[in-house]
């Protein structure tokens, strides 16, 4: 009986126990308060309207969008030199004028075949001119010039000599000017290449115009005014 009496009282015990701690409000442990970060920043007043202003601040949506922007180009006026003077044609493809390539590079392929025909030319002329001025009858490299059939005893020497000669010089003449020439492409395509690429912002729009109109002049050696044409130049 006694042993009845005591596991009653301990369950009322439990029973009220449990309804004691549900009507009190719940404390955090000293653990459980260490370890949350905004109690410890702020006082219970504070985390309060930290929360409200949280939930009443408008929701900021973020999106990833790729924007595509149109980039001028600009190129740099030695750097294109440079690259020019690298390779003839690399400084008009840096400045993206493609279509002046074919121009540098025709000349270039021209100017180079003559170069080489003349000098091929040039040596055979010289080499004949050499055999007929050594009086060597072993050396007859002249005689290549004519047909197989051709009699070298019913030549005349002093006109195929003078003829040898002026041959030889004709073709070393042309020889020199093709070299020349191609010097004159490179510096052109350098200079061309700075140029593109200094003026490549330079306006051209329709704005710019001249205007030419008839206007009456005084002259200050003749007592009547002279008539002549004013021009002017707007941008």
């Amino acid at each position: 009986m006694r042993r009845i009496i005591t596991a009653a009282a301990a369950a009322l015990a439990v029973v009220g126990a449990a309804a004691q701690t549900a009507d009190s409000p719940r404390m955090p442990s000293r653990r459980a308060r260490a370890l949350d970060p905004v109690s410890v920043m702020a006082p219970d007043s504070t985390v309060a309207t930290l929360v409200a202003d949280t939930l009443a601040a408008p929701r900021v949506e973020r999106y990833d969008v790729w924007e595509e922007r149109e980039v001028t180009f600009n190129p740099d006026p030695t750097r294109a030199v440079w690259m020019s003077a690298l390779f003839p044609g690399l400084g008009q493809i840096y400045n993206r004028r493609y279509w002046k390539l074919p121009i540098v590079v025709g000349a270039y392929m021209g100017l180079g075949y003559a170069t080489s025909w003349n000098n091929g030319m040039l040596n055979d002329y010289t080499r004949a001119y050499r055999d007929i001025m050594d009086n060597d009858p072993s050396t007859r490299s002249y005689m290549d010039f004519f047909p197989p059939t051709t009699n070298e005893a019913d030549l005349d020497k002093k006109w195929l000599t003078s003829l040898l000669q002026s041959r030889k010089n004709f073709y070393r003449r042309n020889r020199d000017l093709c070299i020349i020439c191609m010097v004159g492409v490179y510096l052109v395509a350098m200079v061309d290449a700075y140029v593109d690429a200094a003026l490549s912002h330079f306006d051209i729009s329709p704005d710019l115009s001249m205007d030419v109109a008839p206007a009456v002049m005084r002259d200050f050696n003749s007592p009547r005014p002279s008539i002549g044409l004013v021009w002017a130049l707007n941008f």
